[in-house]
């Protein structure tokens, strides 16, 4: 009979963990959970998030899990939101992430700094804030999010536009997803923008119509000079970009803009538009 009891309390124990959302405390050994866990949707995130909300919002979050954990002294806020897909999720991570520090093999792509970890997987961010503030928790958030990292379903494969901008003078770690109005302007939707040292590259994808946006932008700017690059292409300069060079290649319009006075952006656009695919 106490086999018995034992067994459908293994049993009971596993269907829990199996039904229950991560993240959960047991996924690293010594942690236990303090406190209820949390859910969060789009029409509530403002509650928990007050001002920060936003930033999620603007990736199209759905929801969120979080549970607060505790080992000894320490205390872990972990959660884990979702969003539409891996391309948003991982926008949202590199909206998060610090350019100067290096990153972490966890999903996609993962950083660790002192008081705070986050990593991108699939269509999912997690991330830890850790107290007491004056201690170095790195090794310990590194620990838990391995483990939280191995549990969660998705992609580790990054986004494919990230290995299109040309390497040469690119700082990477500034590639971001911007969700809407591209360099500022309404009609560039959604796309990638990413800092050069002589100016700041981007693309975007326009999955109907990128002739349009392209004749839309030859109106916009001044001085128009066409310029023979991917399918079409111009020149212009503009008081807030000054000097662009913009392409339409297939369903992408991409280009660079603020090229630095001087620099010859033709070889660059080229290069950008050869790795476009």
């Amino acid at each position: 009979m106490k086999a018995l009891l034992l067994a459908a309390a293994a049993c009971s124990a596993a269907a829990f963990a199996a039904e229950t959302p991560l993240p959960r405390c047991d996924v690293a050994p010594g942690w236990t959970q303090a406190g209820a866990a949390r859910m969060y949707e789009g029409d509530n995130l403002y509650d928990y998030m007050d001002g920060n909300s936003e930033g999620y919002l603007i990736y199209g979050f759905q929801k969120m899990h979080g549970v607060t954990c505790k080992k000894g002294e320490t205390q872990f806020v972990v959660d884990v939101s979702d969003f539409p897909d891996p391309e948003m999720a991982y926008g949202m991570y590199a909206s998060n992430r610090d350019p100067r520090m290096p990153v972490e093999a966890l999903g996609m792509s993962g950083q660790i700094v002192p008081q705070r970890g986050i990593f991108v997987k699939g269509s999912k961010f997690a991330e830890i804030s850790a107290s007491p503030t004056s201690l170095d928790h790195s090794a310990e958030i590194r620990k838990f999010l391995q483990a939280l990292e191995a549990k969660l379903d998705g992609t580790r494969d990054q986004p494919e536009a990230l290995g299109w901008f040309p390497k040469e003078g690119l700082d990477g770690g500034t590639i971001r997803l911007i969700p809407q109005s591209v360099l500022g302007l309404s009609i560039l939707k959604r796309g990638y923008l990413a800092k050069y040292d002589y100016g700041r590259a981007f693309i975007v994808k326009q999955p109907t119509g990128a002739d349009q946006v392209i004749a839309k932008l030859k109106a916009r700017f001044a001085e128009v000079q066409p310029i023979s690059i991917g399918d079409e292409g111009f020149q212009a300069t503009d008081k807030y970009l000054g000097r662009l060079i913009v392409f339409r290649k297939g369903a992408y319009v991409a280009g660079f803009a603020n090229l630095k006075d001087g620099f010859d952006g033709a070889p660059a656009a080229k290069a950008l538009a050869a790795g476009i695919r």
